[in-house]
């Protein structure tokens, strides 16, 4: 019998065998300073890409006001005890019925945290003879609820309508064969990586020739899409097609927590059966007030929504004016594709933070396949027209040295933080 800890040692994971290198710079790094579009990286000036600070709302004078001022009058305990036994209070409730009334669903319920959130979800609608229909390129939170799922699954192939009608049919057949149980499509309003908007009209279409729900993560389109910023089904029209509606509080919001929302019936069977909820400390007051301060300014303010999106398609136009591959994207998640191994990608990494002070997410082999590097842009409403044009000139340089060859090292260079 192999000793447990003796397994984990021997087997760091793929992201983890780097770890004694990577750690603190590829890895774990440690942004300070004041959360906006330039802070500090190992004590020098960023502009920084990495941030799902959509609408510039983490330092927003209101916002900081309202967390101030909330963490002082009630503290980060109150209320204590899970909501329902002795968690509950008004703001809850009202955070709650505000997010419905901007969803334009009929009720709404808080979550402590997205990731967290969807997993419960997923658990607390489907039972054993229940079957999920879902995309192949789900948020790893959607594909750890499947996971824990006992029923059957199918998936289907990214943003392929036709294979979701494929799909479909194969778990209508097996819901006739059973006699008992649903279909449950899960797909996401903006999938974050390649940020191309999920095919949320063509899949609700599909509901005039088959029977099942609709479950939609707009994690990415709460707060950017749509005419007033309700998300991805709004604006593709199909808002009142999602049967239940899940975000997180964590891109837009700039904050912690989550909800999910939805018809009235439906919710409250939600409430009372979500065990990740019912067995958890509510969500703390200071947080509740201050996503409430969020979401008021969020609905009055469209100007950082229309400021975000004059952000991103200067970003976008200018990368594709260089001659760069940004895929598909129909939101402002701006993905960069390139050609390159692990070691010509970490090398970029550094000369694009040591000598052109630009810090950007990177996403490589196990993530995606060998020879591929992919950077992931997040546009905020706070970026510069200069953090926009410094950027792009970094991004050309370091493009002409990636294909010339210029990043090709032997081993990933040891850059840990040493303790």
């Amino acid at each position: 019998m192999a000793d447990l800890f003796e397994r984990l040692l021997k087997n760091a994971g793929p992201l983890g065998q780097h770890r004694e290198r990577a750690h603190g710079y590829f890895a774990f790094p440690k942004l300070e300073g004041e959360i906006s579009s330039r802070m500090k990286f190992r004590g020098k000036d960023m502009i920084v890409w990495s941030l799902n600070n959509y609408l510039g709302l983490a330092n927003h004078p209101e916002v900081r006001k309202a967390d101030a001022d909330a963490a002082a009058q009630y503290g980060l305990a109150y209320p204590m005890g899970a909501r329902m036994m002795s968690g509950n209070s008004n703001h809850h409730e009202q955070l709650e019925a505000e997010l419905a009334a901007f969803e334009m669903k009929e009720d709404a319920i808080l979550l402590n945290f997205g990731y967290q959130g969807m997993v419960s979800v997923i658990d607390v609608l489907c039972g054993r003879h229940d079957v999920i229909v879902y995309d192949a390129e789900s948020h790893a939170c959607i594909i750890d609820g499947l996971r824990l799922h006992p029923g059957h699954r199918y998936v289907f192939k990214h943003n392929d309508v036709e294979d979701c009608e494929k799909q479909l049919q194969r778990a209508t057949a097996l819901i006739e064969k059973q006699k008992t149980g649903g279909i449950l499509v899960i797909t996401e309003g903006v999938f974050g990586m390649a940020g191309d908007q999920g095919k949320l009209k063509e899949i609700a279409a599909l509901k005039e020739k088959y029977q099942f729900r609709l479950l939609v993560d707009d994690a990415h389109g709460f707060g950017t899409l749509g005419k007033t910023g309700a998300g991805a089904g709004e604006e593709q029209g199909v808002q009142d097609k999602i049967d239940i509606y899940f975000s997180t509080f964590a891109k837009s919001m700039a904050s912690i927590g989550a909800f999910v929302a939805g018809d009235k019936p439906v919710v409250d069977y939600i409430r009372y059966n979500i065990r990740s909820q019912i067995f958890a400390k509510s969500l703390p007051m200071p947080l509740v007030v201050g996503n409430l301060k969020r979401l008021e300014l969020l609905r009055n303010h469209p100007e950082l929504k229309d400021k975000l999106w004059s952000n991103a398609r200067k970003l976008q136009q200018g990368l594709k004016e260089r001659g760069f591959d940004i895929g598909k994207t129909d939101s402002v998640v701006t993905p960069v594709y390139m050609k390159g191994g692990v070691e010509e990608a970490t090398a970029m990494v550094m000369d694009l933070r040591e000598n052109y002070g630009v810090f950007a997410s990177i996403v490589v082999y196990p993530v995606i396949p060998k020879g591929h590097i992919i950077y992931r842009l997040i546009p905020s409403a706070v970026h510069t027209d200069e953090d926009i044009r410094l950027t792009l000139e970094a991004f050309t340089e370091t493009k002409v040295k990636l294909d010339a060859g210029a990043y090709k090292v032997e081993a990933i260079p040891d850059m840990a933080e040493k303790k």
